[in-house]
């Protein structure tokens, strides 16, 4: 195949089309990625509210999750990255550097803090503490302080063993 200017090495290499040529040229993500997941873990207390809507509709919508006094949870919080494997290193990421990242943007953010009340972003009238928004907004923090080193594909938050959410890139 004749090189292509301005176009990356991968996507003269990839753009090959199978026999039928309908075959999509695919990312060096999806072709030549490794994925790696770290879990830690952290102890909050939460409640769902509407601070808009009356007591009442809170109770009808969000159910015993809208209990004043809230509640908790021992959460689990899988963080998966993906990344082409470093031959020097061997590494998709540099643990380290994902473990400093997890350990501001998750676990101090987090661990032993009542949610609503101690996360500026989801207090009355901003985001709602489900397992939804957690997954997402942890997702979009650690893509956005890892930048460059590795790209994270997926953020699963377990509240319990019957409940987990999962947030990705799908």
């Amino acid at each position: 195949m004749a090189p292509m200017p301005g176009r990356p090495r991968w996507a003269r290499i990839i753009d090959a089309r199978g026999a039928d040529g309908e075959s999509a040229p695919i990312s060096p993500l999806h072709m030549f990625a490794a994925t790696l997941t770290r879990r830690v873990r952290f102890a909050a207390a939460h409640r769902y509210r509407r601070p808009e809507w009356s007591d009442a509709k809170n109770a009808e919508v969000f159910g015993a999750c809208a209990h004043p006094a809230y509640h908790g949870h021992t959460y689990v919080c899988d963080v998966t990255v993906a990344g082409p494997i470093d031959p020097m290193t061997g590494f998709v990421v540099d643990l380290g550097i994902l473990d400093r990242v997890l350990a501001t943007e998750v676990t101090t953010r987090f661990d032993h803090r009542n949610i609503n009340v101690d996360v500026p972003e989801f207090a009355d009238g901003r985001l709602v503490p489900t397992g939804e928004n957690l997954a997402r907004f942890i997702f979009e923090r650690v893509a956005a302080a890892l930048g460059t080193a590795a790209t994270v594909t997926q953020v699963r938050v377990s509240e319990d063993d019957s409940l987990a959410v999962t947030y990705s890139t799908r």
